[in-house]
């Protein structure tokens, strides 16, 4: 359930320049055009309320809909929640990506993919949408979204750590089951985080987890012979 460390709010990043006026008020949009605008709304709402405070009507309000436009295009909360997230993430991946193309080496893009991952704060709101999302019951097709979302981020990992490998920049892990590890590490941090558990008042989680699969990563040092 990956969140940022650094850069702005999903609700900064998310929402065009300005906010949705008075002239977009006076007609009801259509298709994409609706689609956009509630996701928008809700990224907004949800920022401000938190996701589990949400309501369909608090939505319509701030896109300029009607709340029955707003159950035409999504069904219900829950869709349009998880609609907002795949959103998201997908905003997500494309600053991840940027990031990493600009990165020097595989172990600077393992850095990133830490930062990406963890949330950024106690009550990241990216991560408390995650948390809701997942705790819904979903359809097959519901389903099949969530695992395309997770599962991209262990694909990332996967080529980061291939690079590392195939460059002798890391060692010849077992790449299946370190990515299992290490996202299960890095999920078990982010509730810690989102918690706000002691023990990170004076520690760093970005510190901890990146030493720790950096240690595993870590070519062994050739031994010479006599």
């Amino acid at each position: 359930m990956p969140t940022p460390e650094t850069g702005p709010s999903p609700s900064d990043h998310l929402l065009p320049e300005g906010a949705i006026g008075s002239a977009d008020r006076k007609r009801q949009p259509s298709g994409d055009e609706a689609r956009g605008r509630a996701m928008r709304a809700a990224i907004a709402v949800i920022a401000e309320k938190g996701s589990a405070a949400v309501r369909m009507s608090d939505i319509a309000e701030r896109a300029g809909m009607s709340t029955g436009h707003i159950l035409y295009h999504f069904g219900k909360k829950d869709r349009l929640l998880l609609e907002v997230l795949a959103w998201s993430q997908a905003d997500l991946w494309t600053r991840f990506q940027q990031a990493a193309d600009e990165a020097a080496s595989p172990a600077e893009k393992l850095d990133l993919f830490v930062r990406f991952y963890l949330p950024r704060h106690q009550g990241d709101e990216r991560y408390a949408l995650w948390t809701r999302v997942l705790a819904q019951r979903h359809d097959e097709a519901g389903r099949r979204i969530l695992t395309e979302l997770l599962d991209g981020w262990d694909e990332r990992l996967d080529a980061i750590l291939r690079e590392g490998r195939d460059l002798g920049q890391f060692a010849d892990v077992d790449l299946p089951e370190f990515t299992i590890r290490a996202v299960a590490m890095l999920s078990g941090l982010s509730e810690d985080v989102m918690l706000g558990r002691s023990r990170w008042q004076h520690a760093s989680p970005h510190a901890f987890a990146l030493s720790a699969l950096e240690r595993e990563l870590r070519p062994a040092v050739p031994t010479e012979r006599s």
